[in-house]
């Protein structure tokens, strides 16, 4: 199991000052850093190091954040890398087009090193909670296999981004029971995320347009469940 402490980190921001900050804290607690100064960078930065986690700011110049995490999820090797947008805009909208994006978290400036580093310890906690779970969940026309973060359906394989996935496993491995938009918020993304309750109904559209419309079915007033009626 991966802990935080040998993730690869890529730093993209075009302030100095928060590089540097992020840079110093992030290399203290042992984890290996790279760094860009915007969008384009950080994917050719991303190609050649490869990492775990990106840290990326949305406004920069040359190409933007939300352009540049959508370009990302584009290619195969970064399906399922954490990105986490810093940002000092905390208007609704833009936290949502970081999730369209394919965004996984969330964070806004001025940033606090210590509760930086505590959310990165608290992912590696919630994907050691989930290397525990079935490993290949089969039901309703589906085969959902953790270890390869791909959905078949039949002969069809769809692959996911790994908060879609996590998404659509969690709500599977429990059939038609309804869990409210907080309770997916709080299992998927963690209680120390601060994420809006519509990135739920961003996720589960994109599944849905992925997987087919039946599988994920909406309790009005309520929340969600997986269908295998």
């Amino acid at each position: 199991m991966q802990t935080t402490s040998n993730y690869k980190i890529l730093i993209v921001d075009d302030e100095p000052n928060i590089v540097e900050l992020l840079h110093y804290n992030l290399t203290r607690e042992g984890y290996e850093v790279a760094q860009a100064e915007n969008g384009q960078k950080a994917i050719e930065t991303a190609l050649t190091f490869k990492p775990d986690v990106i840290l990326m700011d949305v406004m920069m110049p040359v190409l933007d954040g939300i352009a540049a995490c959508r370009q990302l999820r584009e290619m195969p090797d970064f399906k399922h890398t954490h990105i986490i947008f810093l940002t000092a805009r905390s208007e609704e909208f833009s936290e949502v087009a970081a999730f369209e994006a394919g965004a996984d978290d969330f964070i806004t400036k001025p940033i606090k090193p210590r509760a930086l580093l505590s959310r990165l310890a608290a992912l590696a906690r919630r994907e050691a909670l989930l290397e525990d779970q079935e490993q290949v969940i089969t039901i309703a026309g589906l085969k959902i296999d953790r270890t390869s973060f791909a959905v078949y359906k039949g002969d069809q394989k769809i692959t996911l981004p790994k908060k879609e996935f996590e998404l659509l496993a969690f709500l599977a491995a429990t059939p038609n029971k309804v869990f409210t938009r907080d309770e997916l918020l709080n299992s998927i993304w963690g209680t120390d995320v601060y994420v809006i309750a519509r990135t739920v109904d961003v996720h589960i559209r994109k599944v849905r347009e992925k997987v087919g419309e039946d599988h994920i079915r909406t309790i009005k007033g309520v929340g969600y469940k997986f269908n295998t009626d």
